[in-house]
């Protein structure tokens, strides 16, 4: 993002992305117990702005670690037995309260031990490699209908979940469900939306900013 504090704490629509992110949990689900994953050096800053924006809902607070993966096992120290997880990135604050709840009532229906939001790949997909600084064809070809793109978050039992996350770090896992299947946790998948995007760039942040206003017309 190249900005002066992590994009998590930047303006959206006159609040912090967090904040944003957090309250649309807590519209859907009100009693739901949140665990807030943030760099050690910025514990502080979080929660003076908490002070300062009024926003006094309980959180636990937690140091990130080296990784994603590393980041979510110290959260799920302190998740309780028998609760369904949610793990959600911080930066995609414009999931509706829609998807939540829907998302936890699959849960709750006992029919799922994880759910993946997931959306069709739309683009023409090509396999390629750098080769001398050029990009070149694979030779193999990728059948676009079978390609989704996983967004969060992303559900599971927590007996299941903290099981999977004992398992040593590899670079295989770039999200949970990757960590969840690789422990042989079955994985059910839902439509997530368009809009729940992550915003990791500059234009991520114009193109919520531009939603955002839209919405509070």
């Amino acid at each position: 993002m190249g900005a002066s504090v992590p994009k998590q704490f930047l303006p959206l629509g006159g609040e912090m992305i967090l904040k944003r992110t957090i309250e649309i949990f807590l519209s859907a689900v009100p009693d739901i117990r949140i665990i807030t994953v943030l760099p050690r050096d910025y514990m502080d800053f979080w929660k003076n702005s908490c002070l300062e924006g009024s926003f006094y809902y309980p959180q636990t607070l937690v140091s990130g670690g080296i990784t994603r993966f590393h980041s979510v096992k110290n959260a799920l120290r302190k998740v309780p037995g028998g609760a369904v997880v949610a793990i959600h990135d911080g930066v995609r604050p414009l999931i509706s309260k829609g998807l939540i709840m829907n998302m936890f009532a699959q849960m709750d229906s006992g029919k799922c031990h994880a759910l993946v939001p997931v959306l069709p790949a739309i683009d023409t997909l090509r396999l390629l490699e750098e080769k001398a600084g050029k990009l070149c064809d694979t030779g193999l070809q990728v059948n676009r209908s079978q390609v989704f793109r996983c967004q969060t978050p992303q559900m599971f039992l927590s007996e299941d979940i903290k099981a999977a996350y004992s398992l040593p770090f590899d670079t295989s896992f770039t999200d949970d469900a990757s960590v969840a299947y690789a422990n042989n946790i079955p994985l059910s998948y839902c439509h997530g939306e368009r809009l729940n995007f992550k915003i990791t760039s500059p234009e991520d942040l114009a193109l919520a900013e531009m939603i955002i206003s839209s919405r509070q017309r």
